[in-house]
């Protein structure tokens, strides 16, 4: 039975890097973030490019569901309300697959520190950190498995992910 991954959280909280060594420590996996369905200049948030990023990820995700080549399949995302995550899901064909589904979490401060590194890096925009801060709370409540990242490498919660 395959493996769809779904690992959710705020922006900074280690998505990607986590998803990226998952990639690595599992055989036959495929990695899609959400980000490359949307990333745009100028990002624009309207009703039709929301449908369109939905649209985009389902189609990509349901190609890796259905190609014998891939076992694990690997999609990170903000993803910080449950209708996304259910959107998603029902939209899948999810008949011969094993759905895990993971919320990253960390502490204000932990996040804080990780973002400032990113800003700093020239990685991100300064107004990254509160917009990601105010999202932190959402996730608990949410559907999903919490890994709290505050004080875990990306290893440590790529092996943490494995072992659910």
């Amino acid at each position: 039975m395959k493996k769809l991954y779904l690992i959710g959280g705020t922006m900074g909280v280690g998505k990607t890097t986590t998803s990226q060594i998952l990639k690595k420590n599992l055989a036959d996996s495929v990695f899609l973030d959400g980000d490359w369905c949307w990333d745009s200049h100028p990002f624009k948030v309207t009703s039709e490019t929301k449908k369109m990023v939905m649209d985009n990820i389902v189609y990509m995700l349901n190609s890796f569901i259905h190609c014998s080549a891939y076992q694990h399949i690997i999609f990170c995302w903000v993803m910080h309300e449950q209708s996304i995550i259910d959107e998603i899901c029902c939209r899948l064909d999810l008949d011969e697959v094993e759905l895990i589904s993971i919320s990253l979490v960390c502490s204000e401060t932990a996040l804080r520190q990780r973002l400032q590194r990113d800003v700093d890096q020239g990685k991100r925009q300064q107004d990254v950190i509160d917009r990601s801060v105010a999202r932190v709370t959402m996730y608990q409540q949410l559907n999903t498995v919490k890994i709290d990242v505050s004080h875990k490498s990306p290893e440590d919660a790529a092996k943490a992910i494995i072992l659910l």
